[in-house]
């Protein structure tokens, strides 16, 4: 971008704002999914037609938040010289989400006997395949940020203009490439995704705030250009899923999540930086750095019968009004967070037993160790 700098003096403050998305984006997510326990004639009302366009937005800011992390810290990490730890690190936090997306997987669907479930490419699964495709470039290029940049965006705005194209793919490809059953979120278009979070990240890691805020205003005014050519869009392409695949569709999304972002952004700047957090703060930063742990247990919560007896759609499915509902996902919510908060340190000791193993079989005497055959 012309607008940047030349030099590129490596930012260290924190972005609270990214956190904040993905708090916000946990919330609206835990709304979509519990849609399921309002009355089947009230998910066809107007009203739920508005909330599931708000809803739209939820995977497109997940995708869009776990790439700019990645980039921001791949650039910082750069910077410091710790740049192979970080690559370790963001290597464990993917095999993680692939882990938990096996793990519902594993509940939703006979892996015992039908093991290919494992592959099916659920929101999750798609987080952590962008992840594992946006990592060697962030790594390789961290050292480089406008080249990160300007990689990042080039394949983003790629992915987005050949996204049409995915919906004649043919097998393999398809199971892969195309919204199905089976892939209810392929790598097109949500990769974009991705690459875009990515190119913010690393504008905030290299040039800081203000440089994040102008990559945002530059994105929110692209998105808005694609979402005033709807029709020159598709005429562009062969038949395809407008609404799910076209350059357009995907603008408006990415334009929202950044102008949302870019206003979290200016409420963050208006806070001191030793101001101590509100509760309503902490509440949103324990979904938003727990977004992983909040996705599980709002699920297992909401559809997984416990004992055969509990949950939240078998005593409440298809039979709430507004009302109801609203009380529904207040608690639902409320569980979740208190699932989050109990579960975090658990996580953290479990992390450290692992690491301690790691550090003593490092330093293991020698015939504790594993032999390795050489030729």
């Amino acid at each position: 971008m012309s607008t940047l700098p030349s030099a590129a003096p490596v930012s260290r403050e924190r972005v609270r704002a990214i956190d904040w998305l993905r708090g916000l984006s946990v919330l609206v997510m835990i709304q979509t999914h519990a849609l399921v326990l309002l009355t089947p004639e009230l998910r066809k009302s107007v009203w739920t037609g508005r909330l599931l366009k708000v809803d739209g937005l939820v995977a497109p800011a997940f995708i869009f938040s776990a790439g700019f992390a990645l980039a921001l810290l791949m650039v910082r990490s750069a910077a410091s010289g710790v740049l192979n730890e970080r690559v370790r690190r963001n290597l464990r936090r993917i095999t993680e989400v692939f882990a938990v997306a096996a793990l519902v997987n594993w509940v939703w669907f006979p892996i015992r006997s039908e093991p290919v479930w494992l592959l099916r490419l659920d929101i999750l699964h798609c987080v952590g395949l962008c992840l594992l495709l946006t990592l060697p470039m962030a790594a390789l290029l961290a050292p480089r940020p406008r080249v990160l940049a300007g990689t990042a965006f080039v394949l983003a705005m790629v992915a987005f203009a050949l996204a049409p194209f995915s919906d004649a793919a043919g097998e393999p490809w398809a199971s892969f490439l195309r919204k199905s059953n089976w892939a209810p979120f392929p790598l097109v278009p949500w990769v974009g995704f991705a690459w875009l979070g990515a190119f913010a990240g690393c504008i905030a890691g290299a040039w800081g705030r203000k440089g994040l805020a102008r990559a945002l205003g530059f994105l929110i005014a692209l998105g808005l250009l694609g979402t005033l050519m709807p029709r020159v869009l598709n005429d562009l392409y062969p038949p395809h899923r407008f609404f799910v695949t076209n350059p357009s569709n995907s603008a408006t999304r990415f334009m929202w999540v950044c102008a949302v972002l870019l206003v979290l952004l200016w409420v963050e700047g208006r806070m001191a930086p030793d101001a101590k957090p509100s509760r309503a703060r902490r509440f949103l930063e324990v979904f938003g750095t727990a977004s992983l742990s909040a996705y599980f247990f709002h699920e297992m919560l909401l559809y997984y019968r416990v004992f055969g007896v509990f949950s939240f759609q078998k005593l409440w499915g298809d039979s709430s009004g507004w009302l109801k509902f609203s009380g529904l996902l207040a608690l639902l919510i409320a569980c979740t967070y208190v699932l989050c908060v109990a579960w975090d340190p658990v996580e953290r000791a479990v992390k450290k037993a692992f690491a301690r193993a790691g550090q003593w079989l490092l330093s293991a005497p020698r015939w504790l160790r594993p032999v390795r055959r050489r030729g």
